[in-house]
């Protein structure tokens, strides 16, 4: 009652809050914790809480306090501010809370803390600190941060604002992103394979082929092999698909199927020289399958099975020959030598002897020779 009469009135501020109050609508201060005794004449008093654990002080009234009450602010109130290139990490009690971009300003509830805020001027340096890259990941405050992860085996070009800034390579990087673009581009360093299939060649004899080509590759300038053309790979299917119709359309099928051609040195010298001048290796370059249409091949099989029937003759007639060359030598030794003649009979009648049961023998040549020729009849 005497506080009534008196204009005043006492106000409980809980350790687990603060608040501003204001007189007739004016901003008079920052309340902490305990009993306040305010002016309240006409009922003209005004008090606006805070829970402290929301811990930034949010209030319509916070450019008056920041005017006018100075004290009550560096006692009660911590004030993050960031100029236009700069990043604020601010950590509480050791770990990391907020990160602040730039041209902004953030306002703490000081008794919230502690708290301790770190400023990085992102102009000079757009990398992040390898420490402080990790702590922002654990905590998940990688919002102003963009992040290029590289493979073992691979390498990255990274771009800032649409201009090559720099190579990393294998492992985590991370940019500032505030303001500006970060691009970055993942080459494979390793040696791959390119496959060109299903490519249509008219031979020298108008024979439509379908072919696939191999060719074994890798990056050695990943720099020039980005910004010399738009895709590399492209550019090397494109020069394997010239170099093997340039060959193969010189050649004819026969000449194809004969030497299997990959492609004649020159191209391939070719190919291997324009793939340099943009930072490309090329090595092996390989014809893997010639696929003929399905007529011509039934044509080719016929000739084949033609030529291997005129082979197989060739070899009968040539046996033959052979073999009546090898009777009349025999027959010229039997006319010469009687000896041999009579062995020869001794054979013939030792292999009769063994098919029949009875054998009669006369003596002399010439019925023994007479009596063969029955027995055979």
């Amino acid at each position: 009652m005497i506080d009534s009469l008196m204009g005043r009135k006492r106000v409980l501020i809980d350790e687990t809050e603060r608040a501003v109050w204001l007189y007739k609508g004016e901003v008079r201060g920052i309340l902490g914790a305990g009993e306040h005794v305010l002016t309240n004449r006409d009922g003209s008093l005004r008090v606006e809480r805070q829970p402290l654990a929301r811990m930034l002080f949010v209030s319509a009234y916070e450019q008056a306090v920041l005017e006018k009450l100075p004290a009550d602010v560096a006692t009660h109130l911590t004030v993050v501010r960031t100029a236009e290139n700069e990043i604020a990490v601010i950590e509480r009690d050791g770990i990391i809370n907020t990160v602040l971009g730039p041209d902004a300003k953030l306002i703490l509830w000081t008794d919230a803390g502690p708290w301790k805020a770190a400023t990085v001027d992102i102009a000079d340096s757009p990398r992040v600190e390898a420490k402080l890259l990790k702590r922002l990941q654990k905590a998940g405050k990688a919002q102003f941060v963009t992040m290029v992860e590289v493979d073992e085996g691979k390498t990255a070009l990274v771009s800032i604002d649409g201009r090559m800034a720099e190579r990393l390579e294998p492992g985590v990087t991370g940019y500032w992103n505030p303001g500006r673009k970060i691009a970055a581009k993942l080459v494979d360093l390793t040696r791959q394979s390119l496959d060109v299939t299903g490519q249509e060649v008219l031979t020298r004899d108008r024979v439509t082929l379908r072919i696939n080509i191999s060719a074994d590759y890798r990056v050695v300038d990943p720099l020039l092999a980005v910004t010399s053309v738009k895709d590399f790979a492209d550019a090397l299917y494109r020069a394997l698909q010239l170099a093997f119709r340039k060959t193969l359309g010189a050649l004819t099928l026969d000449q194809i199927l004969e030497k299997k051609v990959t492609v004649d040195a020159e191209a391939a010298d070719k190919v291997r020289a324009d793939m340099a001048a943009i930072g490309v290796e090329v090595s092996d370059i390989a014809l893997k399958d010639v696929v003929l249409p399905g007529e011509m091949r039934e044509i080719l099989n016929r000739v084949v099975a033609a030529q291997k029937e005129a082979e197989a003759n060739v070899i009968r007639r040539r046996e033959e020959t052979n073999a009546t060359r090898s009777l009349l030598n025999t027959a010229k030794v039997m006319a010469e030598n009687p000896v041999m003649l009579r062995l020869k009979e001794l054979e013939a009648l030792e292999s009769i002897a063994g098919k029949v049961e009875r054998l009669t023998v006369t003596n002399g040549t010439e019925g023994l020779l007479n009596d063969l020729v029955r027995l055979r009849d």
